[in-house]
């Protein structure tokens, strides 16, 4: 991968992570869980990991609508 694309997409998963451990909010914390998956997906299909790389982006909307349920049950 090009040294400049893994930089960024490292900063983004690392600003993910990062927002993800300081933020209280549960919907800001699903956002900043998003951009974690979405730094980590490149690093995944570089290392050809093809199939793994399509369940995570199957799986990680899927989970999300369930835990938006969830979480909007729990503040109603």
């Amino acid at each position: 991968m090009i040294f400049a694309l893994e930089v960024t997409f490292g900063l983004i998963a690392l600003a993910g992570a990062i927002s993800a451990a300081l933020i209280r909010d549960s919907y800001g914390k699903l956002i900043s869980l998003g951009i974690l998956v979405g730094g980590v997906v490149p690093f995944i299909v570089a290392r050809g990991y093809l199939d793994v790389a399509i369940t995570v982006s199957l799986i990680a909307p899927i989970a999300t609508i369930f835990v938006l349920m969830v979480v909007r049950r729990a503040e109603a």
